[in-house]
């Protein structure tokens, strides 16, 4: 008999620890980290289509307002449906969020089962993965929640761990969680290494949506309230389902393990002895990624010369990275910001980003390129009173119907074909044409072609701020003052 199963894929988070590729306005699970897939790519097809007797739903997305338009692309580079895409109108952790997504399939599916997991895992074997969820399923019917715990191949202090009734048999099958443990010192993370009854936690999930729901109310009755409020009150928009912000903002800021898996009696943990990892920070990515001989990870315009156990990384073909006689490093380059960190404290970059955060540093935050639901720019060059930007618009995409209160602006076509809208005036540009957008001008511009299409536009005024906009038309119903 066919399982059916819905992932419920949560992405958010801010990404501080793999700075400065990961940011606030663009964390880890939309990059392309250790494959040509995003981890969240990763993770949604890890979770899609048929496998044996397992059927897996179109994924349930929770994410943020920021990220909606990515998620939607990204899925779509990768020929995924979503089952919705569910915004949260500010993150409240976990436990908000995984509530939210059972009441939602409980209104279509009284014995829908969840299959929840961040999007920002490694889980090279999906095979394995697979087996293992096959594996929880017959304590789920039984009535339990499932926790998927990592057999530990080193004391890792940078985890969680789950401490196990017994000691796994090796046959995969679900076993007793006792208790939850706080990430531990060395010492204590070594001593539970071989005592061999305790797992990492990797905050992967799986239960029926109505027992989950039953924990919920046992366990946690104060989220109940103001959660079933936001699904109920929420509202379509353009094909995500927005969560009412003014119930959502009542519910307590708590994560799933917090709320309810350390209280609740009806627990079981399926032991995965596969590879895993959540790229909790370079050191982690220098593990997972391809090495030589001498421990040397290169990704991008790289060198390495008599350099062991290190990662050498460059994300702009214009910045070459060159290590010589480097050990144990972590040197990752940027068009705007560039790392370099002793292995052992890539812990400590989240560091980095508070520091740049109190020196109101934008690098802390802001990735250089700024995603939009049409394509991306990102500025090349900023003066006092100009900016210089590359803007790249999907084939079929166009930008708002808007005018400038304090800049003009001069396109200039390098790729593609672009339909421009200058007030009365619609016009095509191909490569190398060029139009003036006078201040105060109603423009916009679409790209009307099968290919992307790339502009350079120069802006110059006395305010060259992103919100300096009004906004007549939009195909994406941004208000006011939205950027793009």
């Amino acid at each position: 008999m066919t399982s059916l199963i819905t992932p419920v894929i949560l992405a958010g988070g801010s990404g501080t620890r793999l700075w400065p590729l990961s940011r606030k306005s663009y964390p880890k699970q939309f990059v392309r980290l250790v494959s040509q897939q995003t981890l969240f790519q990763a993770s949604a097809l890890r979770m899609s289509g048929e496998t044996g007797d397992l059927s897996f739903r179109p994924p349930v997305v929770l994410t943020n307002s920021d990220f909606r338009f990515i998620v939607t692309e990204q899925l779509s580079e990768v020929a995924l449906d979503p089952g919705a895409i569910i915004i949260e109108p500010e993150g409240r952790n976990t436990a908000p969020a995984v509530l939210a997504a059972a009441l939602h399939l409980l209104q279509d599916d009284p014995e829908a089962i969840m299959l929840v997991a961040p999007s920002d895992h490694v889980i090279p074997d999906a095979a394995i993965f697979h087996e293992s969820v096959r594996q929880g399923l017959t304590a789920v019917a039984a009535g339990d929640l499932v926790t998927f715990g990592i057999l530990p191949d080193r004391p890792e202090t940078g985890y969680g761990y789950l401490e196990l009734a017994a000691q796994p048999d090796g046959s995969g099958t679900a076993v007793k969680l006792s208790r939850f443990v706080e990430k531990p010192n060395a010492a204590r993370a070594a001593e539970m290494l071989a005592a061999g009854t305790y797992l990492w936690n990797a905050g992967i999930f799986l239960f029926r949506a109505k027992d989950v729901v039953a924990a919920f109310e046992a366990c946690a009755p104060g989220l109940c309230p103001p959660v079933r409020a936001a699904v109920a009150e929420a509202a379509a928009d353009l094909g995500f389902l927005r969560l009412a912000p003014g119930p959502w903002a009542q519910a307590e800021d708590i994560s799933i393990d917090y709320a309810v898996m350390e209280k609740a009696p009806n627990l079981s943990v399926v032991p995965f002895a596969a590879g895993w990892s959540d790229l909790g920070g370079w050191d982690a990515v220098w593990r997972e990624g391809s090495r030589d001989d001498n421990g040397v990870s290169l990704s991008g315009a790289a060198t390495a010369i008599d350099c062991a156990d290190t990662l050498l990384r460059s994300d702009s073909s214009n910045l070459e990275v060159v290590g010589i006689g480097l050990k144990n490093i972590i040197a990752v380059a940027m068009n705007d910001a560039v790392l370099v960190a002793d292995m052992s404290r890539a812990q400590d970059v989240k560091k980095a980003v508070d520091a740049l955060k109190a020196k109101q540093a934008v690098q802390a935050t802001q990735f250089p390129m700024d995603h939009r639901p049409w394509g991306w720019y990102e500025s090349l060059v900023i003066g006092d009173r100009f900016q210089v930007k590359r803007i790249h618009v999907h084939p079929g995409a166009a930008l708002s119907l808007q005018s400038h209160f304090h800049r003009s602006e001069h396109w200039i076509v390098v790729e593609g074909t672009a339909r421009v809208t200058v007030d009365d005036q619609v016009t095509l540009l191909t490569e190398n044409q060029s139009v003036y957008i006078p201040l105060g001008a109603v423009h916009r511009m679409e790209n009307p072609g099968k290919v992307p299409m790339v502009l350079i536009e120069v802006q110059t005024g006395t305010y060259l701020g992103e919100d300096d906009i009004i906004r007549y038309e939009d195909v994406y119903s941004r208000g006011q003052g939205a950027k793009g």
